[in-house]
């Protein structure tokens, strides 16, 4: 009995100590990953932990840390709504599976610290992370306490794993993307000037792109030290393709602009490259013929003053000749010849031994016929000069007034429709026409076709602009009233899990910051032209300049002129007749 309790006694003082050495190593373990914590929070700050898994060396560190935890005993089958600015912590390399793909893009660059068993080879673990597109990855073994070693992963070198020390002063988490190291960035370009311009250089013989969508592209590329992949559409394919391949992940980056119209899915697009409106490229409205210009010059409330004038000054003439009011009547003051002769600048009798007062409403008279003479003859020279132009449209239910129709894309044509567009839909439908091939459309629209109006949005009316200065008179103009939208987001489409997708759109910013987006756009007719892709030619045809007027632009003052002695003629035929007639009766 003696021996037993001995023995006991042993037993039970060795499982004492033997956990006391276990508890010991636990807070050991815990100190340690305590640490690496905040190491990790020093180099980028955190305030949510996200912990994978049950029961591992994780769930006992929590306790002591003071920022907010959040549990996941399996896989993450939820959605995602916490705080971006969180560490994850993984209990195994196949915990953190599963989940919806929002949940996935959120998570994507967040920072992964995964506790690995003994047998596991980080590089292995650093692969299959890759396999999902995660890659802020660090690795700790079970006996971190003892090593103090964590394994990063590296995806742009091989090795891909780099063991740092939790006392050193390497960083463990870094930007991979900053140095892609040569990898390809596969893209495809819509091809359409002045956005995207491929040409083949005289130097290297190398395809090379330019535009300012383009650029932005070229200069990200050689930003994150990568090579740019081309591939090219089918000719019978649309530009809409390339969001359809973004959408699949069959590129990484299409060098072309998608519309917040034609799409809602932000997963699939950048952050907005440029903001644009939407609106109608008219032509310039046709200058008046001459026959109208001396209808053009006559404002019927100037002629109602006149008028009113002509019957003023005849009033006073007859009153002061004899101061008396005895000859004031309709027919003395509408058929007044002297007021008449006098507004138009004609010589009439003065009478002999005119009064004060005669003398001065003849002085006044004399003015009024300078004041109205010059006037009119300045308005009739300056109109023969330079006709005005017939009045722009300003609404889209007054657009059946347009000489021509306006032309339209069936995929233009089927996303305002879509939209429930109210402006698109005030268009008469007998005004528009749509056209199926939008290649040809572009190439009409690029030579200023006069058979048709366009639509445009802001960004390529700039360089239609820079070009329309080299004509002698402009064709279109792009009209503010009669816009689809005034705030449409542009953006380049990306796919869903493009990991540099941060590095992109804060590139693309910069771009902004900088001014050479704003450049860019500035130069794209230029670059046109010296690809070669548009003529640098006066496109206006403009007319032949007739040295004098024919006889057709005074049609319309000779008809009145003849009207007018028609008149006259038959007035005094009447007089004559009425004489006569007077004399036979008597």
């Amino acid at each position: 009995m003696t021996w037993l309790v001995i023995l006991l006694c042993f037993l039970g003082y060795m499982a004492a100590h033997i956990a006391d050495i276990s508890v010991q190593n636990q807070r050991l373990m815990d100190n340690e990953l305590i640490n690496l914590l905040l190491k990790l929070r020093n180099e980028e700050f955190y305030d949510t932990l996200l912990v994978y898994g049950k029961d591992c060396e994780f769930h006992s560190v929590i306790k002591n840390v003071d920022v907010a935890v959040v549990l996941v005993s399996d896989s993450m089958n939820f959605e995602w709504n916490f705080s971006s600015l969180t560490l994850i912590l993984s209990c195994g390399p196949d915990i953190d599976n599963g989940g919806p793909n929002s949940t996935s893009i959120k998570l994507q660059r967040n920072r992964r610290l995964v506790l690995l068993k003994e047998d596991f080879q980080p590089s292995n673990i650093c692969n299959i992370y890759t396999q999902k597109e995660q890659y802020n990855i660090a690795l700790v073994r079970e006996n971190f306490t003892k090593s103090k070693s964590i394994y990063t992963c590296r995806y742009f070198q091989d090795p891909n794993v780099d063991e740092v020390n939790l006392s050193g002063t390497k960083p463990i988490f870094i930007e991979q993307f900053q140095n892609m190291k040569g990898k390809a960035i596969k893209i495809v370009p819509d091809l359409l000037p002045p956005r995207v311009m491929v040409y083949q250089d005289a130097n290297d013989g190398e395809l090379k792109m330019i535009g300012y969508v383009a650029n932005l592209i070229t200069n990200f590329a050689q930003k994150v030290n990568a090579t740019l992949q081309l591939d090219f559409l089918k000719p019978s394919k649309s530009i809409t393709e390339i969001s359809r391949m973004a959408k699949d992940d069959e590129l990484d980056m299409g060098i072309t602009l998608e519309a917040s119209l034609n799409t809602s899915n932000l997963e699939t697009s950048s952050y907005p490259y440029l903001l644009t409106s939407y609106c109608l490229m008219v032509q310039v409205p046709a200058k008046f013929p001459y026959n109208l210009v001396y209808a053009l010059i006559v404002d019927p409330l100037v002629l109602g003053i006149i008028f009113v004038l002509f019957l003023l000054l005849s009033v006073l003439l007859i009153y002061s000749q004899k101061m008396s009011c005895r000859d004031l009547s309709v027919a003395n003051i509408l058929l007044n010849d002297k007021s008449l002769r006098g507004l138009l600048g004609q010589s009439f009798p003065f009478p002999l031994n005119a009064s004060k007062k005669l003398r001065l409403i003849f002085t006044i008279l004399c003015f009024a016929s300078i004041m109205l003479t010059t006037m009119y003859e300045a308005y009739l020279q300056s109109f023969f000069t330079d006709p005005p132009s017939e009045p722009h449209i300003r609404s889209f239910k007054d657009i059946g007034k347009l000489r021509h129709k306006t032309i339209i894309t069936a995929i233009e044509a089927n996303v305002l429709i879509s939209t429930n567009n109210t402006q698109f839909l005030d268009i008469p439908k007998k005004h528009l026409c749509i056209y199926e091939n939008w290649r040809d459309w572009l190439a009409m629209r690029d030579t200023f076709n006069l058979s048709y109006n366009y639509l445009v949005t802001e960004d390529r009316w700039s360089s239609y602009a820079e070009q329309q200065k080299l004509f002698k008179t402009p064709l279109f103009y792009y009209s503010n009233d009669l816009c689809f939208s005034r705030m449409i987001f542009l953006s380049i489409p990306l796919r869903r899990h493009l990991p540099y997708r941060h590095l992109f759109d804060e590139h693309m910013m910069r771009q902004q910051e900088f001014g050479l987006v704003n450049y860019w756009k500035s130069h794209s007719f230029f670059d046109m032209v010296r690809l070669r892709l548009t003529p640098l030619k006066d496109l206006s045809q403009p007319t032949v300049y007739n040295p004098s007027l024919l006889m057709e632009d005074i049609s319309w003052i000779m008809k009145i002129y003849f009207v007018a002695i028609s008149l006259s003629v038959f007035c005094f035929t009447m007089e004559i007749g009425w004489d006569k007639w007077k004399r036979w009766r008597d």
